[in-house]
């Protein structure tokens, strides 16, 4: 929940009634979006904006995003603003921003002295894979998929050697530092503070070149994108995490994207070989785009590890932002487990590992 004024506070629940009783009409004149049939996009659990869909017969489709987290300023929204209208404007496959009337990629509202960002999307064509029940496109063997997932993470990282911003945005370890670990991680979870903070000091010797250190997406998953169907094209979304970090942090993620399409296999050969498979597709279609050197192509398991940091932290935070008391439930004790014991691959490989309940572990109390 989020102080406005005088002891009040905001939660997800009643910005949405807020846009619907205020926000919409105002931002239904800054976008010139009369006749559009407008709809609450379901938010996943610890989503940062309410979302809004915006269709109309003979117009391309939109997609509202309303921002009121207060860790964000204007400065931030428009760094994340300008690298994905820069994207878009050099091939990029990502959903453009829409200006509005006034000419500009953001709006701020304010309404009783709390500020509401605006922003408005070209919704992406397709869907993402999960409203397809997580079926490729007929006809097309699903390797093609895992080709394109990776030539356009290329795409946008080769693109991101060559970005010079207005704004800069936050580097990763800005953010990730020990001031941050010791206000999000429980206090009871002293071991798990100790090998995030080991995680940060290997992190430091790393090089930060531009081939190895740039804009990164930060949450590149099937989430974050949608598919046409009709032809396999992928666009990217979402780009709110966005920051400068190790371009094999997107890589990792990529990787664990890989592991739902094999998580209920019980024969652990099989997952390594599966998994081998699909990141030498990915990377094919990556390399196709741009260069990644094998010196940091062998740091993968080191990037797994901080993507586990990340969602760890981000699982606490959220909990923060919803006024909630922290708690582990399966999944995230699995996850704090993997990192407290040093295991490698987020346990896909691991005793710890169970096809009948995947990436679960017993619940920690905290």
């Amino acid at each position: 929940m989020q102080r406005i004024t005088g002891g009040d506070y905001i939660n997800y629940n009643e910005v949405v009634r807020i846009s619907n009783d205020y926000l919409l009409s105002t931002v239904t004149e800054l976008y010139g979006l009369e006749g559009y049939d407008i709809k609450p996009v379901h938010a996943h659990h610890g989503g940062r904006n309410v979302v809004y869909t915006c269709e109309r017969d003979g117009s391309d489709a939109k997609v509202i995003r309303i921002a009121f987290l207060n860790d964000r300023n204007r400065e931030d929204f428009l760094s994340e603003l300008e690298y994905v209208r820069y994207l878009f404007a050099h091939g990029g496959n990502v959903s453009d921003i829409v200006d509005s009337l006034n000419g500009n990629l953001l709006e701020e509202i304010i309404h009783h002295n709390q500020p509401f960002f605006i922003c408005l999307f070209k919704k992406a064509a397709g869907k993402m894979l999960a409203e397809n029940q997580y079926r490729y496109r007929e006809g097309a063997p699903v390797t093609e998929y895992y080709y394109n997932c990776g030539k356009v993470l290329g795409k946008l990282h080769q693109l991101s050697k060559g970005y010079t911003p207005v704004r800069r945005r936050y580097r990763f370890n800005d953010k990730y530092n020990a001031e941050y670990i010791e206000k999000r991680v429980p206090a009871s979870l002293p071991l798990l503070k100790e090998k995030l903070l080991d995680l940060l000091s290997i992190l430091e010797g790393l090089d930060k070149n531009r081939e190895t250190f740039g804009m990164v997406h930060f949450d590149y998953n099937d989430g974050n994108y949608a598919i046409d169907f009709d032809n396999g094209k992928i666009t990217v979304y979402d780009f709110d995490n966005a920051c400068y970090c190790w371009y094999m942090f997107d890589l990792a993620s990529l990787w664990t994207n890989g592991m739902g399409w094999i998580q209920f296999e019980p024969d652990v050969g099989k997952r390594i070989k599966f998994m081998d498979d699909y990141m030498d597709t990915a990377l094919a279609g990556y390399r196709s785009e741009t260069g990644i050197e094998d010196a940091m192509l062998e740091q993968l398991p080191l990037f797994i590890q901080v993507n586990l940091m990340e969602s760890i932290i981000d699982a606490f935070e959220v909990m923060r932002n919803n006024g909630e008391e922290p708690e582990c439930d399966e999944e995230l004790s699995y996850r704090i487990k993997c990192l407290e014991d040093d295991i490698p691959y987020m346990g896909f490989f691991h005793a710890i590992y169970s096809c009948e309940e995947p990436f679960e572990y017993e619940k920690r109390t905290l």
